[in-house]
């Protein structure tokens, strides 16, 4: 029995650190935004690293003989830790702005993060260290309960709050404590540790923490994020709030005012109409409006005057698509103009809930009532890849990753309905006659956002083999807003006068035509281009990057031209002196950069204070060559598998969505890195030829990844989403399985030689993977995600010349 309990204590607490990390990138994308989900990633290595390190620290005190004793306290600690720096992580307002109380503010959610990780990484290490029972075994139950994890994690989000998901995970890591209590391998040593009167009252923390779990899942009063995104949530009371997965979903009553319009003709007069409406917030931030209509569409006519309806105006088209259903007004929209076959493609199931199932939702937005409206659960684009369907009309109406449509603040998310790839199969599953309807934000001084979506255009018609892009391309704009209507073939002379009359009557602004040329050179030049090649030499030599996003590259709001280290010094002074007024994307970019650079500062911070400088003693008394050449080569190691780690999540992110991709990538790394390092036993590495072939193995399987896993992913793109996660697991595996061999066959090499200085190589791995963490995602955005996966590649190649030239070559020539 206390074989079970110990084994099953150690699954608990595994699983609930693979949890709580995938847990605080859902909490992070709504106090701050998604792209930080790396943060969270970075601060749990840094968090287990330092916890091993405390464990070599205080080596004598962790020993057999009191095994399960100090499992079981550090376990309470852990649960104890967790909701306590949950609860105070609440109240924090991690906004990047240049003050030093900013940075102070990110080194308060940093260690807010990373403190439970520190007492799961004491646990883990105590039981991977002490054990009495066999290693491989432990070692297997420490992986299955990560991997289990991974996985059980979706299930939690998707059946409770984010914010009661941490504190069932406290809930987990204290059932842990109890198990390992009950385990009763040791004593209890004759010094108590600090707060043990606390934590050896394993049960009553085990009971208190359930009933605040259940409790704040119960009511809106309970512990719920203080500031979102900069701005302070205050005592505002939605009539409708729920979390999953992908978002976080509120409406509040706007009551009755004047009709809400993205971009309003100039001729729609506000004061000739009030309708009660309703504001739905996506993550704290974006948001759309929701309308009541009770059936009859005269009450929703206003629609018309809406300049990203301007397609709907076309005439003899019936069939429409709407990407994105949000509130519902699209679909009011096109009805409204005469579609009767409308399909809505909606990827958060929050959305289609209150449109099909919350009475007080559904009968205000009454889309039951439109005849030919269907609602469909599925992402955007793996719709379009599945369907034989084709339509007369396509319409993407200001949709962004996480729906926020201040754009700029997610500069470093990716998007998957914003690339190349994506709008070939959009324009592909158009009628002979049909367009394709993309509204986004504009600004006459500034127009870059609308060249970019230009050269996406351009790309897409090139890559289908359109020869004059610009005979497809129709842009107008009305206040803040364009549209761009793209056709598959060439518009006929009819849909031409269709809406040249409808832009004139609604006094809408024209800047591209198919019959004239743009007022605008940047605009004009890019429609312009024959060739893929001359576009993307033009937009990516512009001041700032236009050049169409692409799966590769999929971050199409970040328009700083990071990749130009030139350029883009004089770009940042620019947006730095104009501050806000320089427009939402490009101040969005700054913040988002910014964000970056803080958090490696951060980061650099908290690893030289916790785990460089405690672990210098354990190479006081080694030999400099052994010291040098092991330093590089785990910095190689941990390098070379965070950037892997981390352009995996980012690419498969466009394949499977941001939520479940970080949970399967995960646990297949997870899972076949820990087959790889318990095979590392038997098939050691341990003369030269094999050292030779894994590294080149590793480093040849990595570097070909970008040439034939963007194939793999399209050609599976329309499978279901198990189908996709199995895709994902079966070209990621062998990845994972490799990279597992190199840690332990490090170690091993090195303890052959001196085990003393074990634990700064231990540390130093771990560290070069908190701070490779920010590089990597740096390095996607400026260069592309082939382009970090060719790094990983590299740091597993160069593996190979610093073993063979390093102290530790004679032990592998003569190891048998």
């Amino acid at each position: 029995m206390s074989n079970l309990a110990f084994y099953l204590g150690l699954f608990l607490i595994t699983s609930c650190t693979l949890m709580l990390q995938v847990i605080q990138t859902r909490i992070l994308s709504v106090v701050t935004w998604y792209h930080l989900a790396f943060f969270s990633i970075s601060m749990a290595m840094f968090g287990l690293t330092a916890g091993a390190v405390w464990v070599y620290l205080r080596r004598d005190r962790f020993t057999e003989h009191t095994f399960s004793f100090y499992l079981s306290y550090y376990s309470a600690a852990f649960a104890v830790a967790t909701g306590l720096c949950f609860m105070i992580q609440m109240t924090l307002a991690p906004v990047v702005w240049y003050s030093v109380n900013s940075v102070w503010t990110w080194i308060e959610l940093a260690l807010c993060i990373a403190i439970p990780f520190i007492f799961s990484g004491i646990v883990v290490s105590i039981a991977l260290t002490r054990s009495p029972f066999p290693i491989g075994r432990v070692y297997g139950v420490d992986l299955v309960g990560a991997a289990a994890g991974c996985l059980g994690v979706l299930f939690i989000l998707d059946h409770t709050d984010t914010p009661s998901a941490i504190l069932w995970a406290s809930v987990i890591a204290a059932a842990g404590a109890l198990c390992f209590g009950n385990s009763s391998i040791g004593t209890t040593p004759t010094s108590l540790p600090p707060f043990y009167a606390i934590f050896r009252h394993r049960k009553p923390i085990f009971v208190l923490l359930f009933l605040c779990a259940i409790f704040n899942g119960l009511t809106d009063y309970g512990f719920q994020p203080l500031v979102v995104k900069g701005r302070f949530e205050g005592p505002k009371n939605p009539i409708f709030l729920e979390w999953n997965s992908l978002s976080r979903v509120a409406v509040y009553p706007m009551g009755k005012t004047t009709p809400y319009l993205w971009g309003p003709s100039p001729r729609f007069s506000f004061d000739e109409l009030e309708i009660e409406q309703r504001r739905l917030h996506i993550d704290g931030d974006a948001g759309t409006v929701a309308t009541r209509f009770s059936g009859n569409l005269k009450e929703v006519e206003f629609l018309k005057y809406d300049i990203t309806n301007l397609a709907f105006h076309l005439p003899g088209r019936e069939r429409a698509a709407i990407i994105g259903v949000g509130g519902g007004r699209d679909i009011l929209s096109a009805a409204v103009l005469g579609y009767r076959d409308i399909v809505g493609i909606e990827e958060n199931s929050i959305f289609i809930k209150l449109l099909t199932e919350e009475p007080n939702f559904a009968n205000f937005t009454n889309l039951q009532k439109l005849e030919g409206v269907n609602l469909v659960f599925d992402e955007g684009r793996s719709w379009f890849l599945e369907t034989q369907n084709t339509f007369d009309l396509i319409q993407l109406n200001l949709i962004d990753t996480w729906a926020a449509t201040g754009a700029g603040a997610l500069s470093l998310s990716e998007n998957s309905l914003y690339t190349v790839e994506a709008w070939k199969v959009f324009l592909e599953r158009l009628t002979p006659e049909g367009v394709f309807s993309v509204s986004r934000w504009f600004s006459q001084e500034e127009p870059r956002e609308t060249a970019r979506i230009l050269s996406l255009a351009v790309a897409a018609l090139l890559e289908l083999g359109v020869s004059e892009p610009e005979r497809h391309i129709l842009l107008a704009s009305s206040n803040n807003i364009a549209t761009l209507i793209v056709a598959r073939h060439p518009f006929s002379q009819n849909d031409l006068t269709t809406l040249n009359e409808t832009i004139s009557h609604y006094q809408y602004g024209m800047f591209v035509h198919p019959s004239s040329e743009s007022s605008f050179e940047l605009f004009e030049s890019i429609i312009t281009t024959n060739t893929l090649s001359e576009l993307e030499e033009y937009t990516s030599n512009q001041e700032y990057d236009l050049s169409p996003a692409t799966d590769d590259r999929p971050y199409f709001f970040n328009q700083l031209p990071l990749n130009n280290p030139l350029e883009i010094i004089p770009v940042v002074k620019s947006l730095i002196a104009k501050g806000k007024e320089s427009g939402g994307v490009r101040y969005g970019n700054l913040v988002a950069t910014a964000t970056l650079l803080f958090l490696f500062v951060v980061s650099m911070i908290l690893v030289l204070l916790t785990i460089v400088m405690p672990l210098r003693g354990a190479i006081k008394n080694a030999g400099r060559k052994l010291v040098l050449g092991g330093t590089m080569y785990f910095l190689l190691l941990g390098i070379g598998f965070m950037v892997v780690e981390i352009a995996l999540v980012q690419r498969m992110s466009i394949f499977l969505g941001p939520s479940v991709s970080l949970s399967v990538v995960l646990f297949t790394l997870i899972l076949t890195n820990g087959i790889g390092s318990l095979l590392s036993d038997i098939l050691e590495l341990n003369q030269n030829w094999k050292f030779a072939t894994w590294s080149l193995l590793t480093g040849a399987y990595l570097f070909a990844l970008p040439y034939w896993l963007p194939e793999v992913l399209l050609t599976f793109g329309s499978n279901s989403l198990s189908h996709r996660a199995m895709i994902c697991v079966a070209t990621i595996a062998p990845a994972g399985f490799l990279m597992g061999f190199g840690f332990p066959t490090g170690m091993r090499l090195i303890s052959a030689i001196d085990q003393d200085p074990t634990p700064w190589f231990w540390g130093i791995s771990g560290a070069a993977g908190v701070l490779a963490s920010v590089v990597a995602v740096a390095t996607s955005i400026a260069f592309g995600i082939s382009t970090t996966l060719t790094i990983g590649a590299i740091c597993y190649f160069l593996l190979l010349p610093v073993i063979l030239t390093s102290v530790w070559a004679p032990n592998l020539k003569s190891a048998h």
